[in-house]
């Protein structure tokens, strides 16, 4: 029986596919520093998933997570570029510091994640009760659907939210 450890089988890894998979993510972003830091981000996850030893096909295995992790980025991205033009709006004076603005980027990003998942109207009802602070009849008059759906959106986004917070605190 062989006694290669989780560290020499990552390191094994790294060193056969590291540099195709920069490649991969170069040709799709066309931006060698992105490429580069989703590489490492995708070597992190194979870290933390205690897994190496069991990944038969390598590279598809590292192009699912890189592809995860290129949709991540453009949603943050996103996510950034429209907290920006909102930022725009205000007075200057009123922009809060570059530290903060990056905190509250990453808060928008665990909101996003944790409402992934739900169907857009879902989340749709859920973010005006939770944002906007419109009760549930202005939700249905809102979004022109009836009480009882509301009640049933925001059933469902409660429970998919706390499965997301336990999911969170699982790992």
């Amino acid at each position: 029986m062989s006694t290669v450890t989780q560290t020499e089988v990552v390191t094994e890894l790294y060193r056969a596919h590291h540099g195709w998979l920069n490649g991969w993510l170069r040709r799709r972003l066309g931006n060698a520093s992105d490429a580069a830091d989703l590489a490492q981000d995708a070597f992190l996850r194979v870290i933390r998933a205690r897994n190496a030893d069991l990944v038969v096909e390598p590279r598809h295995y590292l192009a699912t997570i890189a592809k995860g992790l290129v949709v991540d980025l453009f949603r943050r991205r996103s996510l950034e570029s429209q907290y920006l033009e909102l930022l725009a709006q205000q007075p200057e004076q009123e922009w809060p510091s570059p530290e903060t603005r990056a905190l509250v980027v990453e808060a928008l990003m665990e909101i996003d994640r944790m409402l992934d998942g739900l169907g857009p109207r879902v989340k749709q009802a859920f973010l005006l009760a939770q944002c906007d602070g419109l009760t549930y009849p202005e939700i249905a008059a809102r979004l022109e659907i009836s009480l009882r759906t509301v009640n049933n959106y925001m059933a469902r986004a409660m429970e998919h939210c706390c499965l997301y917070q336990l999911q969170q605190a699982g790992e």
